[in-house]
């Protein structure tokens, strides 16, 4: 009975969208008057002057798109803390949910009438004929570029100008953490900086990524053991606890989980964890998950910079812009008017694939 019903559910989500083919409907009726070409990692996408309903299919785009002033009609649950994280809550209260990131419901996707759909071609590709289908689709390459899920949301919704203040502040605090470390620690800095995350029968330590993009745009440098890794490893013995030597450690933690707890305090209680540099100078910090890998957006990437002003007992830079209260998506002022699949395990320390999904 449920594989009929799933069947079921397919041949209705393939025969909606096929009733919805947005393009040839506005061609018809010579709704070409402001259309333009937004080129993204799908190609280049013929998008309305001003797309007024916004669907965002991973989390990077709803961070942005929150921050661009924009409500979008439409969002993925979040990974954790579901079904949206905490820091977007009211921005996003009563926003339609369209399921998971890595496998979003068309149907819902298409009921909400969107004229924007913003995905990622890591999540996406296999569906993106029906995505099309349904409204206009932009993609970006990975989940965790944040810089390029702004640029393109902003793009594809006129706010252009908006998102080059945001990345001009984003610049000055970069710049403003860089020059107070480098006076903080002296001969110390740079430091090596390896970032882990519990799990409850491994260990993971991450050298691209979101968190890995920032701490090397910060000036940190990554461990020698992580070098042309992918996206890092995973280590299932503690045997390979040397692997995470560096001069700091950040430690991703769901506390919420009592098997990650466990797992961390019996990694953590083994003699050869007491050995690692940062440990031993006291420079272990746990940080939020959401903060550092999940959110994946300018939002998150400001409040992991707050993280490390904080670990590193410096004085934060309070002046870059503070978003602006989210608005339905057509509300914005454009540009033009007066004044943003986990790694197989193969050993012990397995090498992942080029990019680690945020549900990992």
């Amino acid at each position: 009975m449920k594989s009929c019903t799933r069947t079921r559910r397919r041949w209705l989500t393939v025969l909606l969208v096929a009733l919805i083919p947005w393009e040839s409907a506005a061609l018809a009726a010579g709704d070409t008057q402001g259309r333009r070409s937004v080129a993204n990692a799908f190609g280049d996408t013929r998008l309305p002057a001003t797309p007024q309903r916004v669907v965002t299919l991973y989390q990077g785009a709803t961070d942005s798109a929150v921050a661009l002033g924009i409500t979008p009609v439409g969002i993925v649950d979040s990974w954790l803390e579901k079904p949206m994280y905490r820091y977007l809550r009211d921005a996003l209260a009563g926003v339609e949910h369209v399921g998971l990131e890595t496998q979003p419901n068309l149907e819902k996707v298409a009921w909400l009438d969107p004229d924007l759909i913003v995905a990622t071609r890591f999540r996406h590709e296999r569906v993106r004929p029906l995505l099309e289908k349904i409204a206009p689709t932009v993609a970006t390459g990975t989940v965790f570029d944040f810089k390029a899920s702004l640029a393109l949301l902003a793009e594809a919704t006129g706010r252009e100008a908006r998102a080059r203040e945001l990345l001009r502040d984003w610049d000055e605090r970069v710049a403003d953490f860089r020059r107070k470390i480098t006076d903080e620690l002296g001969d110390g800095w740079p430091q090596k900086a390896a970032v882990i995350r519990f799990k409850s029968d491994h260990v993971r330590i991450y050298s691209t990524g979101f968190a890995g993009s920032i701490l090397d745009e910060l000036g940190f440098e990554q461990p020698d053991a992580v070098h042309d890794q992918g996206w890092g490893m995973k280590l299932t013995s503690e045997e390979n606890i040397p692997v995470m030597n560096a001069d700091v450690i950040f430690v991703l933690l769901e506390p919420d989980d009592p098997a990650i707890a466990q797992n961390y305090r019996h990694w953590t209680a083994h003699p050869l964890w007491r050995r690692l540099d940062a440990v031993q100078d006291a420079r272990v910090f746990e940080v939020d998950a959401v903060n550092w890998i999940m959110g994946g957006g300018l939002l998150a990437a400001n409040a992991m910079l707050d993280d490390l002003y904080r670990h590193y007992g410096l004085d934060p830079h309070r002046g870059h812009a503070t978003p602006r209260p989210a608005m339905p998506a057509g509300a914005a002022v454009p540009d033009a008017a007066p004044a943003d699949a986990c790694a197989g395990e193969t050993s012990a320390v397995a090498r992942g694939h080029d990019e680690e999904p945020a549900a990992c």
